[in-house]
């Protein structure tokens, strides 16, 4: 069921009258059946997988919390059934195919698979909260005694197939102190969703068309083209992704449950270190609480700092999908905080010894425009590696962005010479340099409003004009088929 479905408009306003005219011990188990229903509306036969998980992690709480010697067996046996369950789901194939490049020189080849595996929605999210939960059960955090919360903490539908990320010392006391039905609710509920099919239907899936075309065929374009390409699409995955959070958190906001930020401007970071600082902010956070520090943080050795930023990424890159240029992708942003550290730092022991004129360079207005404008081009080229089907189609890409099809001769010379084909976009240049910067706007705009959540302060009158200005640009200008949210695969 996707939230930008007809029957997902059914589906929300039918849970929600259900929930506010039931009586308030009523009002978990209904939340909890539509979320079972939600996760059945695509295949029924995965509630197993997510009632399995639910009632082991239920259970390791309990193990971990209780065995005050003996706590560490029932955490890793905790963490590895979690690990095992999604690398079975998610990495099977790549873990198969990855064996099969290893031992090809050898004359082998990689064990058959059996059967076909299908990947579970949300499964990267779901088992990233049960971790969440048991280690922090660990670290002494009291384990949730309602089986019913616990199950709906992790399956509340809303946030169950791409988050965001939640805590359950953040979400259960929510449970066990239910809020009680407010207009400003339903007023900032509705709002964001709208808000969410605006910057999906209307702004990420009409983007959506003209990128497809730039990353499947990278061979037929310039490198002017392609950097056109990866703008609209660093433009497109910020709007399809900061979409349907708002659309979880606007739903969530209907039964009165707050669930986080997932987005701060990230497009106006000063570095790449900031940028992780406003993106996906669940999960950024999540890897800095529950693998960054676990491997030292930064409060080991310099190298070792480097060391854990690396893994870190790496491994974050690997969760968003099983192939080589997701991992390269996490490998790039690690890479990138490592300079960004080795760079901070330099600049400290310059400061330290009385040559600031770097520091004041930096933080002067000029600077921190030309370090923004800097950091989003790193972000860019990082959008191509995690764009691209495959590595050698990001090569492919990166090069003609870095003018090397110039010096090689592939384009536009090479084209011309075989008399390959091309794909011809009417008035490209002048539509995209004109949508650009109107695109970079709406990032600033939709992004304060989000922030400050200006729309639940504003009159009435505002209200309402800004609700049907969204609702008639929705119907209008959205495209004819909708594709899904770029985070569902994950």
């Amino acid at each position: 069921m996707l939230f930008n479905s007809l029957t997902y408009a059914i589906f929300l306003p039918i849970v929600v009258a259900l929930y506010w005219v039931s009586p308030v011990k009523f009002r978990v188990p209904i939340l909890l059946i539509a979320s079972y229903v939600f996760y059945m509306s695509w295949r029924p036969i995965f509630i197993l997988l997510i009632l399995g998980l639910t009632v082991a992690n239920y259970f390791f709480g309990f193990f971990i919390a209780r065995s005050e010697k003996n706590k560490k067996p029932w955490l890793v046996a905790a963490i590895a059934a979690n690990l095992v369950t999604l690398c079975f789901f998610k990495y099977a194939y790549f873990l198969n195919d990855s064996l099969g490049t290893l031992i090809k020189p050898l004359g082998m080849a990689p064990p058959a698979m059996a059967f076909d595996i299908v990947l579970p929605l949300g499964i990267s999210f779901f088992v990233f909260e049960f971790i969440h939960y048991v280690v922090d059960v660990y670290r002494g955090s009291a384990p949730i005694k309602s089986f019913m919360a616990f199950a709906l903490f992790a399956s509340f539908f809303p946030t169950q197939i791409a988050g965001p990320i939640k805590r359950f010392q953040d979400f259960i006391p929510q449970f066990l102190n239910p809020a009680k039905f407010a207009v400003k609710d339903l007023d900032s509920g509705v709002s964001l969703i709208l808000m969410g099919l605006f910057k999906k239907v209307l702004i990420a899936d009409n983007l959506a068309f003209f990128v497809q075309g730039g990353f499947q065929h990278p061979e037929l374009f310039t490198g002017l083209d392609l950097w056109l390409f990866t703008y609209a699409f660093a433009f497109q995955i910020y709007f399809d992704f900061s979409g349907y959070t708002d659309i979880a958190r606007g739903s969530a906001m209907l039964f009165g449950y707050k669930v986080p930020i997932n987005f701060n401007l990230p497009y106006l970071a000063k570095n790449i270190a900031d940028f992780w600082h406003r993106w996906h902010i669940s999960l950024s956070t999540w890897l800095r609480d529950y693998l960054f520090i676990p491997l030292g943080g930064s409060r080991v050795s310099k190298w070792k700092v480097y060391r854990n930023l690396m893994i870190t990424m790496a491994l974050g890159g690997l969760w968003h999908g099983a192939a080589g240029h997701f991992l390269v992708w996490g490998i790039f942003h690690g890479a990138m905080l490592g300079l960004h550290k080795l760079f901070k730092d330099g600049r400290e022991w310059l400061s330290d010894n009385g040559y600031t004129f770097v520091s004041n360079a930096v933080d002067s207005k000029l600077g921190t425009a030309l370090s923004t404008l800097f950091t989003f081009h790193v972000v860019c080229i990082g959008w191509v590696l995690f764009r691209a089907d495959t590595m050698a189609t990001a090569g492919e890409i990166l090069k003609k962005l870095f003018f090397m099809d110039t010096v090689f001769g592939t384009m536009p010379a090479y084209a011309t010479a075989m008399n390959l084909p091309s794909i011809n976009y009417p008035l490209i240049y002048p539509a995209i340099f004109l949508l650009l910067p109107v695109l970079a706007i709406s990032h600033v705009v939709m992004g304060y409003i989000d922030k400050t959540n200006w729309v639940a302060r504003s009159p009435k009158v505002v209200k309402a004009a800004w609700v049907c200005a969204l609702m008639l640009m929705v119907l209008v200008f959205s495209p004819d088929k909708s594709p899904k949210f770029i985070y569902f695969q994950f």
